[in-house]
């Protein structure tokens, strides 16, 4: 092993608004003393996981799904218990349904325009 997973970094243009979208969406709280303006962080400290972060970038172009001129370039799988609940609580925190989707999953894009998908077996 060359090192440890530290954060999953996502970039946005409004970092705190993103970041309080996955901490409900997730249940994972911001990390103590770890943010700014322009750097949020959810989760423990490093080496604790998981481990969400979220960097500004002002420009950014988002991933216009399934379009392959700008994919998604990453996504989270969520999973959940039950998908009609989870979808209608996704959807009220800001997510919208995005198209897509197959035996245990549904396609949604966070409100900065991230893919996600909610899972269930």
């Amino acid at each position: 092993m060359i090192g440890q997973l530290r954060s999953v970094v996502i970039d946005c243009p409004d970092p705190r608004a993103l970041a309080a979208f996955y901490s409900e969406l997730l249940g994972v709280p911001f990390a103590d003393g770890d943010s700014d303006d322009d750097w949020v962080v959810l989760g423990g400290p490093p080496g604790h996981q998981p481990r969400l972060a979220f960097q500004q970038a002002l420009n950014l172009r988002p991933p216009a799904w399934p379009d392959p001129e700008r994919p998604q370039q990453f996504h989270l799988d969520v999973t959940v218990d039950d998908i009609e609940s989870a979808e209608k609580a996704a959807l009220a925190l800001g997510a919208r349904r995005l198209p897509g989707e197959g035996e245990g999953f549904r396609v949604y894009a966070d409100p900065a325009g991230h893919p996600f998908c909610l899972c269930w077996d």
